[in-house]
């Protein structure tokens, strides 16, 4: 049973807070930030009533919102770049860390907890979007929601579109900050290549845009992690043609109905479509099944979910042609307009209105750990039967493993296009995520198992992750070339060494850091 929202916040509320002990004094900021803008009701300390609702609003991960995790000192949810620019400066002068968070979606919480005395910038106002539909461009607001945004878009255009990700909760910035795939990346590239200007205010407090940036800064902060440089406040993004009529369908296998089969031919099918405008992906989870022949009942499931860029009478045939095996039928599909899609690829039944999108608290939390990897030949039977036999092992519906199929213009991209290196050859995505709210320890010992039993299956040399799958098990700390290298190559390959020299001539005191942020080394 999900709790909802709005009575699950106090509960947390109560359990964040009922071990934290406060002996860090703020008021060196306060006095600070007071000589500039007074007096002010942007900043909340612990003894604000509405200190925990809004940190707790946008933590994702309730696995930090433990009271044993980390909080910050101070929240600051600023309204204008001027008070960016103050907190900065009196952060700097008072030797508190800042904590940059647009909308929560870390997977290990790195935009609003640290080890040191830090303060959360929150840039939940910053949410404006202006739209040009004549020239099919957008200024938009860091603070944004991807669904926030498609649905703004929706509202001044039936056939435009942004190519960005599928949950509805993600914040648009560190989405766009670490490169960002969605359901048109197979035509349209990343979100970070339809990115085409920002607003960005650097350590010394001053405002920049890609001319006064420079090319370098404007190429990392597109896929190497903005929090390493500095703070967005706006994006300008090119929008993209999408038809009045798009067509999804979510058709379902078991293991018992040939669902590895299917999934092992989906492989090398999905990534090679000759139509750019279809998109298939596949998730995997367990479920209870009467057709299992196991004595437990439980058994695999295999969704093969897409979106085409079209109507359901030029859909069948390509499928017919590329993937008879899975069978797809008219009655499998549904022809909607774009915005109507977007809620179906955030776990929303078909046909939820699209102002679902607007809900920051619509999608359920829960605690949990996120792996990921990169798949460039295709996974035996042999192997990806390992890979069943281990979610088998736990309880239905705790485990969910998504497979993300590149290809189309992806392929065109050369590696060092942006800091996302993971393009040509390139055949799909894994995102592993498991629910940890019980046996903490041996759930996440079961998912390093898993991510060590891809790893013959998977890039090498180096193995590669996705920098918006923030994993800190493969390395922490940046004291030193190695001691980065060891997670930094995993996510970036040899883009690592030109964003560390982007950051030690933007930042070189490192004022901007966490456990994975890009060092300033002289290398």
């Amino acid at each position: 049973m999900t709790i909802p929202s709005h009575i699950l916040l106090p509960i947390l509320s109560l359990l964040f807070f009922s071990k934290i002990t406060w002996s860090v004094s703020s008021d060196d900021f306060l006095r600070c930030f007071s000589h500039s803008h007074g007096t002010s009701n942007i900043i909340f300390t612990p003894k604000n009533s509405s200190y925990s609702s809004i940190l707790l609003a946008r933590i994702d991960n309730l696995r930090f919102a433990s009271p044993s995790t980390p909080k910050p000192v101070l929240i600051v949810t600023p309204l204008d770049e001027s008070q960016i620019q103050t907190v900065i400066y009196c952060a700097k002068k008072t030797n508190i860390q800042i904590r940059i968070r647009d909308g929560g979606h870390d997977f290990e919480g790195q935009s609003y907890r640290a080890t040191e005395r830090f303060l959360l910038l929150d840039l939940i106002n910053f949410r404006s979007v202006k739209i040009n539909t004549k020239n099919k461009v957008a200024w938009i607001g860091a603070g944004l929601t991807l669904g926030e945004l498609y649905y703004k878009i929706s509202q001044k255009s039936s056939t435009l579109g942004f190519p960005a990700g599928l949950w509805s909760t993600v914040g648009v910035s560190g989405f766009l900050g670490g490169g960002g795939y969605g359901m048109m990346k197979r035509k349209f590239g990343l979100a970070a290549d339809n990115t085409l200007d920002a607003r960005f205010i650097d350590v010394n407090g001053r405002i920049l845009n890609r001319k006064s940036m420079g090319e370098d800064l404007f190429w990392a902060i597109r896929g190497g992690g903005i929090s390493s440089y500095g703070i967005v406040t706006l994006w300008k993004i090119k929008l993209v043609p999408v038809p009045k009529l798009v067509t999804i369908f979510g058709v379902v296998r078991t293991l018992e109905q040939n669902g590895s089969e299917l999934f092992q031919e989906w492989q090398t099918i999905s990534p090679n479509f000759e139509s750019r405008d279809l998109d298939v992906r596949v998730v995997v989870d367990t479920i209870q099944s009467n057709s299992s022949p196991r004595t437990d009942k439980k058994t695999v499931r295999f969704i093969f979910q897409s979106l085409f860029l079209g109507r359901i009478n030029k859909l069948l045939p390509i499928m017919q042609k590329s993937f008879p095996q899975l069978g797809l039928t008219r009655r499998d599909c549904t022809e909607l307009s774009w915005i109507q899609s977007a809620p179906f690829f955030s776990n929303f039944s078909i046909n939820t209105p699209p102002e679902i999108l607007l809900n920051r608290s619509a999608i359920p939390r829960f605690p949990y750990k996120g792996k990921s990897s990169f798949v460039d030949h295709p996974i035996s039977s042999k192997g990806l039967k390992g890979v069943w036999n281990r979610m088998l092992q736990l309880p239905t519906q705790v485990v969910l493993i998504q497979y993300t199929p590149f290809g189309g213009i992806m392929n065109e991209f050369s590696e060092s296009s942006l800091p996302f290196p993971h393009r040509p050859g390139v055949l799909y995505m894994i995102n592993i995520g498991i629910t940890i709210d019980n046996n903490v320890k041996q759930r996440l010992r079961w998912i390093d198992e898993l991510f060590r039993y891809y790893g013959p299956f998977v890039t090498k040399n180096p193995r590669t992750s996705y920098v918006n799958y923030l994993d800190l098990d493969l390395g922490t700390g940046n004291s030193s070339y190695e001691e980065a290298s060891a997670w930094g190559k995993m996510y970036f390959k040899d883009n690592f060494d030109r964003l560390i020299k982007v950051k030690t001539a933007v930042d070189p005191d490192n004022f901007f850091r966490h456990e994975q942020s890009i060092p300033a080394l002289f290398i």
